[in-house]
């Protein structure tokens, strides 16, 4: 019998760990494997080179710039569902307003009526209080005058109407909840891998850190008159851009003291007198794309296959652009990031 319960011990654990030793050992693989993968090597106290260290901070900082987008976008929506839920209740509150007024003239010809001890039983159903009895009951309306009939059906009216305006100012209410949990959500992810980037860049020295936040090259910053522009509203907005810099970068930021990439590229379109969509991959949709070849200065370049940065081209295959937090507005080669594509604002 012992010899029985101990086969099936090896076959439940055949390498003869117990539950408790299992999960030690598992934690200690997962955390061995996680150094191997990070370090390139085999050993966890190994630490990460300075190459290692940027490779993954820059993943880290495009990853949070999709979820920067995802925010802005989850931002727009949820400034929209707000608009509307306000001008709602406006209405809802203007509408009451009116009702009021109505009933105030119900109530003069009640008061009449009762101290002539003739009020009809409609109007009394018109001054109530509750909806839902008058609603009812709104029947009775039809035995009382002329004038009397009309004023009755007007508040009825204005009962459903206003009912059902509410029941829409619900509903937005409640998107605008859902669209504020999301934001909640983006909001939180765009933090975590911030955080995580920076804990990672304290890890270098002061000279790898200046390095890290240098440009790969270092263009004249000068604004040239836009050459090749193919229009003077595009000319605008190359001067636009060329004026921000230096300017830092600021998540979820249109200006005009900080910037994220597509706040950057909103604000030049719209001095120039255009308005764009908020987001990378609504604004790759605004305008007549255009190949890589035929680029222009005021062309809107887009980088990743997720569509998740994006620059003002000048000339010369430079853009102007907001890089990532640490990094202010800079002109930068279009060759630094993986090209997506490009539009041309109308």
């Amino acid at each position: 019998m012992a010899a029985h319960r101990k086969t099936r011990q090896q076959r439940r654990y055949p390498f003869a760990v117990r539950p408790a030793a299992r999960t030690a050992t598992t934690l200690a693989l997962a955390g061995a494997a996680t150094a191997t993968a990070f370090n390139g090597t085999g050993a966890a106290d190994t630490a990460p080179t300075p190459a290692q260290i940027k490779a993954r901070v820059d993943k880290l900082y495009q990853e949070a710039e999709a979820a920067t987008e995802e925010y802005n976008g989850a931002k727009e929506q949820a400034d929209r569902a707000r608009r509307e839920l306000d001008r709602l209740r406006d209405e809802a509150a203007r509408r009451t307003d009116r009702l009021n007024s109505t009933r105030n003239a119900l109530g003069s010809i009640a008061t009449a009526q009762y101290r002539a001890g003739t009020m009809d039983a409609g109007l009394r159903i018109a001054l109530t209080s509750d909806p839902d009895e008058y609603l009812e009951r709104a029947a009775l309306a039809q035995r009382v005058g002329d004038r009397q009939a009309a004023a009755v059906s007007r508040v009825r009216q204005q009962l459903v109407g206003i009912d059902q305006l509410k029941q829409t100012a619900d509903r937005q209410a409640a998107e605008l909840k859902s669209r504020q949990t999301e934001l909640a959500g983006h909001k939180s992810s765009v933090q975590r891998k911030l955080a995580a980037a920076e804990s990672l860049l304290a890890q270098l020295t002061a000279e790898q850190r200046a390095a890290y936040d240098a440009p790969q090259d270092a263009p004249s910053t000068a604004a040239p008159a836009a050459v090749g522009a193919t229009s003077q509203r595009a000319a605008r907005a190359v001067a636009y851009a060329y004026g921000a810099l230096g300017k830092p970068y600021v998540w979820g930021a249109t200006g005009p003291a900080s910037y994220d990439c597509s706040g950057l590229t909103q604000a030049a379109w719209r001095a120039a007198g255009i308005s764009l969509p908020r987001t990378t991959y609504t604004q790759i949709d605004a305008g007549k794309r255009v190949s890589r070849s035929e680029l222009a200065p005021g062309d809107l370049v887009f980088f990743y296959p997720g569509i998740s940065h994006v620059g003002l081209y000048v000339g010369g295959g430079r853009m102007v652009h907001a890089p990532r937090p640490g990094a202010p507005v800079r002109i930068a080669s279009i060759d630094e990031m993986p090209f997506a594509g490009a539009t041309r604002p109308a």
